[in-house]
């Protein structure tokens, strides 16, 4: 039934959830380097392994949110979701309900997911490939 209504906007369902979720991502990473926006507690100190985080945060937060090269970068942020929470969730606890980690095992589900399916529609990708298949000759030429 939802997909006769909802299903023929699945490209723009899809642009959504990867746009809002490279966003959220994005944030995550602008607090632990600026704390921005204000979490309310003091800025965190980054040992190297959070600068590294905080810097794969932004790019592959901006990259995904925007639709450039969205695939390689949820892969990437993929992995640093399923490094955060094995170090640093897992250790407290079997289930992402005990330990806190449900936002980071989320997350790396949905960006694998992304990587699967790639930037989609609304993205600075499409706007590319559109480009170049405007932008070569005719076949007859």
């Amino acid at each position: 039934m939802t997909d006769r209504y909802l299903g023929r906007f699945a490209p723009q369902f899809y642009a959504l959830l990867r746009i809002v979720c490279g966003f959220l991502f994005l944030v995550h990473g602008t607090q632990k380097f600026f704390n921005v926006p204000a979490s309310g507690k003091p800025p965190m100190q980054l040992n190297a392994l959070m600068t590294v985080g905080g810097a794969i945060e932004i790019i592959a937060g901006l990259m995904i949110m925007i639709g450039l090269f969205a695939g390689i970068a949820a892969f990437v942020a993929s992995g640093e979701m399923a490094v955060a929470y094995f170090m640093v969730h897992q250790p407290m606890g079997p289930l992402p309900i005990q330990n806190g980690g449900e936002l980071a095992a989320l997350f790396c589900f949905v960006f694998l997911y992304i990587a699967s399916r790639g930037s989609g529609v609304w993205s600075v990708d499409s706007l590319i490939m559109n480009r170049n298949v405007d932008a070569s000759p005719p076949a007859n030429a």
